[in-house]
């Protein structure tokens, strides 16, 4: 007698019960996956907030006084009469306008200085990553040590190389040395190592694409978080650069919103100074608004920036 066929055989059977679903599992309250909270954390970061939005608040609360309200009253509250407007004004046109002049002149030096710098760190941090070269671990080690000496440090012999070729007391002589950042082509260095993957530059060569065409239609966008953030970190570098336009510049038609605004402030330990310190306090705030505007812009590409890489995929 032959076997049943399979057909025949589900036919007497009949059909086989269903299994139920699986069930998926919801994660337990109060379990492992519920982030941990240290309240030494949470003091230390209240702290640190704290510290650096006290100076903040006094600085905005404080360019709303006038001169005599500024020692009249206390430092973090308002004083008698609210003269925001009136100080912006006086900032303006004191000394025939040379604040504007001055934030020219810091515009001027962060677009080509911090402009340029994050230009040529892109271009040596990408050539770094993706082109094997003979010396590429002497470059390296050049880089990490010129991160670790510190800006001033090297002032005063650029000021004496500057002195020999005549730049001194002109733009360039804050401008070029802006323009050389070691950490952001460090920066660029590890975020284009990551952020650019190597079959996609040779799926481009194998397309026919060229290097310069290759750098700019297809890495040029992947950096673009990378780059955003060492605009930021040069931009904030240039902007509040101090002790290099000091040695360099004599000529206040040049000076920067830093070193303008240490002028004013010393004309009241000068014999017949003004003492004009609303207005020092208020082109203070006036020198700082545009850095806290780039940074609310900019924030989500600088935080993607840092985090690249930190995660192994």
């Amino acid at each position: 007698m032959s076997a049943p066929t399979p057909a025949l055989a589900a036919a007497t059977t009949g059909p086989s019960p269903r299994r139920p679903a699986p069930r998926l599992r919801t994660p337990r309250r109060g379990g492992g996956s519920r982030a941990r909270r240290s309240p030494l954390l949470t003091v230390l970061t209240a702290l640190v907030g704290i510290y650096a939005l006290v100076p903040l608040a006094w600085l905005v609360v404080n360019a709303t006084k006038t001169q005599g309200d500024l020692f009249s009253s206390f430092g973090l509250w308002f004083g008698d009469s609210f003269a925001l407007w009136d100080n912006i004004q006086a900032t303006l046109a004191y000394d025939d306008g040379v604040f504007g002049r001055w934030f020219a002149n810091t515009v001027l030096y962060v677009v080509v200085g911090a402009g340029g710098a994050t230009f040529l760190a892109v271009l040596g941090g990408y050539a770094l990553a993706k082109f094997d070269f003979p010396g590429k671990r002497a470059v390296f080690a050049v880089v990490i040590g010129a991160v670790a000496v510190p800006g001033t440090a090297l002032a005063v012999p650029t000021f004496l190389m500057f002195s020999q070729m005549g730049l001194t007391n002109t733009p360039w002589a804050v401008i070029v040395p802006s323009l050389i950042s070691p950490f952001g082509l460090y920066l660029m260095w590890t975020f284009a190592a990551e952020a650019i993957p190597g079959e996609l530059l040779e799926a481009a060569r194998i397309d026919g694409a060229g290097e310069f065409r290759t750098f700019f239609r297809v890495s040029l966008p992947l950096l673009a978080p990378g780059i955003v953030t060492v605009l930021l970190f040069t931009t904030v570098a240039t902007w509040n650069n101090y002790f290099l336009p000091l040695i360099m510049l004599r000529d206040s038609t040049w000076y920067p919103l830093t070193l303008g605004l240490n002028a004013w402030n010393a004309q009241a330990a000068t014999a017949g100074g003004e003492a004009i310190f609303n207005l020092v306090i208020t082109g203070a705030l006036l020198t700082i608004l545009p850095l806290v505007v780039a940074f609310l812009f900019l924030q989500r590409f600088w935080q993607s920036g840092l985090a690249a890489g930190s995660v192994k995929e």
